[in-house]
């Protein structure tokens, strides 16, 4: 007759798959609604270092547009200055023609500022973004985000011209509005992602602390009740080997 196998195996399974682990509930036969309840909070909390990232990102396509915005702010200070200059009636044809091409080149610059600002492959400033969606919390849900227009035509400075010395600053004016207005919206955006972005890190923070006290193991008392389960292994080990000792000799005894 050969020993049994020792009753509290599964106990003692579990204890070590625990410790070595570190987690107490490693399968649903540890605890079904503890279970659900920590697959359910590391959903929320992947979903919210996600959401994290996603504003990580917006935050970044912003600050990009904020910086061409400055430019195309500089340029559009720089055309103000020529038109100014322009409306000088001591200046000659040829010299409001030379005006005119510094204007149209920083024309050009604005255009290709419009046209090439980009993040991941997405233009920002020529008016085909339009609203982004940036998917913020575990849900996916989030808010819009808009970066502006810079193209010459929204800007309505398309046909600035000064040639003909009679030159209307109020389209340069109007353009230099425009931009202030995109760039304030541009900074309260970046400054609520900011917020947002904080608040996801906390509460990612403080649900990881939950799943923690949850779902952790406590070593200290694991380690007791895996010393404690080893002993009595052994107790059991050693009766049943006494038990068949005890069994044999009485079967010599009664055939002698």
């Amino acid at each position: 007759m050969g020993i049994s196998a020792i009753g509290g195996y599964g106990a003692y399974n579990h204890y070590s798959q625990s410790l070595s682990s570190g987690s107490r509930i490693n399968r649903a036969a540890d605890g079904a609604s503890e279970m659900a309840i920590l697959q359910k909070e590391d959903a929320q909390v992947r979903g919210y270092n996600v959401g994290a990232d996603n504003i990580s990102e917006g935050k970044n396509a912003l600050n990009i547009a904020d910086g061409a915005l400055g430019q195309v702010t500089d340029y559009l200070q720089r055309m103000r200055e020529l038109g100014v200059k322009a409306s000088n009636g001591l200046l000659s044809d040829s010299d409001r023609q030379s005006i005119q091409s510094e204007i149209d080149q920083l024309k050009q610059g604005i255009t290709d500022i419009a046209g090439m600002t980009s993040y991941n492959e997405k233009n920002l400033l020529d008016g085909s973004a339009g609203n982004v969606q940036i998917a913020m919390d575990s849900n996916g849900t989030g808010k819009q985000i808009n970066f502006g227009n810079a193209t010459l035509t929204d800007l309505g400075i398309e046909d600035f011209d000064v040639t003909s010395g009679n030159v209307d600053l109020k389209a340069i004016d109007k353009a230099l509005e425009t931009i202030n207005s995109s760039r304030s919206t541009v900074g309260a955006q970046t400054n609520a992602l900011e917020y947002a972005y904080n608040s996801n890190r906390n509460t990612a923070y403080n649900l990881t602390s939950g799943i923690s006290r949850m779902g952790d193991t406590e070593y200290g008392d694991y380690v007791s009740k895996l010393q404690k389960q080893q002993t009595l292994d052994t107790y059991r080990l050693m009766m049943q080997k006494r038990e068949m000792e005890n069994k044999h000799r009485n079967t010599v005894a009664l055939f002698t």
